[in-house]
């Protein structure tokens, strides 16, 4: 793979194993300046691991990491002043209170961001007197995207943000993610939520056994997934599934409560607008959408075998 020239983060050919099992078995992308590039994938796919190494928190077994042109691990010292992290699982002693935290992180740096105002654009302003311990689930996740924006960095690591929050305070973070890009700051962000990755990245690599299935724009890789078209109706009159499953392109047919499901393309949908026609078959609640991120993972990595 050859890699964006300026890009801020470059990973080529990365590889990490624990004792004989590979985690990340030969993983390259570059992430530009100023986009939300998401690492999607399952549960132990190789996500963290490989996001780890980008910290300069893992040692690769093979492979080159760049963060801003440096070396991780050989200028560790100098890439911590460009790169903010909220990590996979992230505590703070229990007593400590908001205030005291992000004095605690601004005082690691010699030009930390005015957490003041940090406070502020993530809503945290009337928490500061609070302790760590008795902050709700999505204050807990704000107060750690601010300690990983308290030094100014240029790129920030988003380790699985989102895990055990509930619908409102997810939405709520997604916001605080698109504002955080809006003031120029790029996002490496990881996730196994498919929504939270198509509403929030530009790019998005599917990660699946250690090694990137599929890398492309959410739309893109819907638009490659088989099946991209979802036709849904219930029709008036039974249709004969033998009929459904030859209209051109499509690639699975279901029924479920009366209802009839078809996953193919455009031309899936004109056959079956004519098929009904000749059948003079009424569709009832009729639903012609694309595809999801979630329909497109399934087809393009092993999660679908």
């Amino acid at each position: 793979m050859t890699l964006v020239s300026g890009a801020v983060v470059e990973v080529e050919d990365l590889r990490k194993s624990y004792g004989d099992r590979t985690v990340v078995d030969g993983i390259s992308f570059s992430v530009e300046e100023g986009e939300i590039f998401g690492i999607l994938g399952p549960n132990g796919a190789g996500k963290t691991t490989t996001v780890e190494c980008v910290e300069g928190l893992r040692v690769p077994d093979g492979g080159r990491v760049r963060v801003a042109g440096m070396d991780p691990v050989a200028d560790r010292v100098a890439v911590r002043r460009v790169l903010g992290a909220q990590l996979q699982e992230s505590e703070l002693q229990a007593k400590l209170t908001v205030r005291e935290a992000l004095e605690l992180y601004a005082a690691f740096y010699p030009k930390p961001a005015d957490w003041k105002s940090l406070v502020e654009r993530l809503g945290l302003g009337e928490q500061l007197g609070r302790r760590f311990a008795h902050l709700s689930g999505g204050q807990k996740q704000r107060l750690f995207i601010a300690l990983a924006l308290i030094g100014n960095p240029r790129v920030v690591v988003l380790d699985e943000l989102t895990t055990g929050l509930d619908p409102r305070a997810r939405r709520e973070t997604w916001e605080i993610v698109e504002d955080v890009r809006a003031q120029g700051v790029t996002v490496l962000l990881v996730t196994h939520f498919m929504e939270e990755a198509q509403r929030l990245c530009d790019r998005i690599a599917l990660i699946d056994k250690g090694r990137i299935s599929a890398l492309d724009t959410p739309r893109g890789l819907i638009g490659r997934a088989a099946g991209a078209t979802v036709i849904s109706f219930t029709p008036s009159e039974p249709l004969d599934a033998t009929e459904l499953a030859a209209l051109p392109g499509v690639v699975t047919v279901e029924h479920h409560a009366g209802r009839i499901t078809l996953k193919g393309d455009d031309d899936t949908v004109t056959a079956m607008l004519s098929l009904l026609a000749r059948r003079r078959v009424t569709a009832r609640q009729l639903r012609v959408t694309d595809a999801t991120l979630d329909d497109a993972f399934l087809d393009l990595t092993g999660a679908a075998r």
